[in-house]
């Protein structure tokens, strides 16, 4: 925790947004040197290339028909209608190895191989079959109905760039030249841990003060939507030594730790008990929701330790450590904007606001109270209202920061 001399309004000390965000930012930086790995194209989806990406090969491979119909030589039917002998027929997928002669034609499909010889495609609907005979009936010029070797992609030329998102539209021409791997950015690995004896999985009969555990399904969520390979989702009960063992499988498998719960004042302050005597830190950011914050390393692994109201865990999340998950997977910041207020708000003194909002013809309106418990709102959201720590009211029509969610 990167505390300031500065004071919440309880009269504790506590941290600005800016100061605690700076610290998680050099807590995670060495994250951020990702280096590439090969997956397959077919999983390419989502992914960032590495490295640019060029083609091994032309496309088309070949010259190809690019209709059904007949090959021929454009001077036999230069004059129409002309009658020439079909000696044969050439399948997409197969090939002519004989040279067609003047007066021929053969029958061919589309993509097939043009044979040699022949500099022209005339479609079936220009024709009249009879027999071993066709008779066609539109002229065409030399190069007509065929598709060039190369006219799409020469061998050499770059697909796709560094750092591009890579998207189904680029799984296609990565696969159409024939590349079975691409490299890209490797991800950067994240287990999340809940706490709390009153947690059960969704499904399960509830019993007296027992909640469902969102959070774990929710960091999750937003960890994978934001390029994250999430390797595991834990929980853990409110003692102590069940928790640091929960802790211990997860940095062994992950480049960073992500808890929930645990870390404001309390009785049962598992994580911020448990994390204490190892070093981690813990106390109060000057921001509602998400105020009690800490942070830990753990045999080399960074610890983020977000508060446990689920709107708190999720705004959380998108302040500290969303901009730097989403570099460290090759991504781009989600941009930051203005947008008027639809109506006018109030906000507390002392404290940095992330209100829930939603954008609806150019304005910004509020969709829920301040209230960290208040899930449902964050559905209904579309980005976080960012109000200063020394504002406390903006009138309908002022600009304000939106974050998007």
């Amino acid at each position: 925790m990167c505390c300031s001399d500065c004071q919440d309004v309880s009269g504790v000390s506590a941290a600005s947004v800016e100061d605690h965000a700076a610290h998680v930012r050099e807590l995670l930086q060495p994250m951020t040197n990702r280096t590439a790995e090969s997956v397959t194209v077919a999983d390419a989806v989502g992914r960032v290339a590495h490295t640019d990406v060029a083609s091994p090969v032309d496309l088309p491979l070949f010259e190809n028909s690019q209709m059904d119909g007949y090959a021929v030589r454009a001077a036999d039917i230069a004059s129409v209608p002309a009658v020439l002998r079909v000696v044969g027929t050439v399948a997409a997928g197969g090939a002519h190895d004989r040279t067609l002669q003047p007066g021929t034609a053969l029958k061919i499909m589309t993509g097939a191989p043009v044979p040699d010889g022949a500099d022209a495609i005339v479609p079936v609907e220009n024709t009249t079959s009879d027999g071993d005979d066709v008779t066609i009936n539109v002229s065409r010029e030399a190069g007509e109905y065929i598709r060039q070797q190369g006219s799409d992609v020469r061998r050499g030329m770059v697909l796709v760039r560094a750092g591009q998102l890579l998207a189904p539209r680029h799984v296609a021409v990565l696969a159409a030249v024939g590349l079975s791997h691409v490299d890209v950015v490797s991800r950067p690995r994240v287990a999340v841990i809940t706490t709390g004896a009153e947690l059960v999985d969704a499904g399960s009969d509830l019993q007296p003060g027992q909640i469902y555990d969102s959070n774990g399904i929710t960091l999750a969520a937003h960890l994978r939507a934001n390029g994250a390979d999430v390797v595991a989702v834990l929980r853990s009960s409110d003692d102590p030594e069940v928790f640091r063992g929960v802790l211990a499988s997860a940095v062994t498998a992950a480049d960073l730790v992500i808890t929930s719960g645990g870390v404001s004042k309390g009785d049962f302050e598992v994580v911020k008990d448990a994390l204490e005597p190892m070093g981690g830190t813990f106390g109060s950011v000057r921001m509602q929701p998400g105020g009690p914050q800490g942070t830990a390393v753990v045999d080399g692994v960074p610890v983020l330790n977000f508060p446990g109201n689920p709107v708190s865990t999720v705004v959380s999340f998108v302040v500290f450590a969303r901009d730097i998950v989403r570099e460290a997977a090759g991504l781009s910041p989600l941009p930051k904007h203005t947008v008027p207020l639809k109506n006018s708000i109030d906000s507390i003194r002392g404290k940095r606001q992330f209100l829930r909002g939603s954008v609806q013809d150019g304005h910004v309106s509020l969709v829920a109270g301040p209230g960290s418990h208040l899930v449902a709102a964050m559905a209904w959201a579309d980005v976080l209202v960012d109000v200063p720590a020394d504002v406390t009211a903006l009138d309908a029509g002022t600009e304000v920061s939106v974050v998007a969610l």
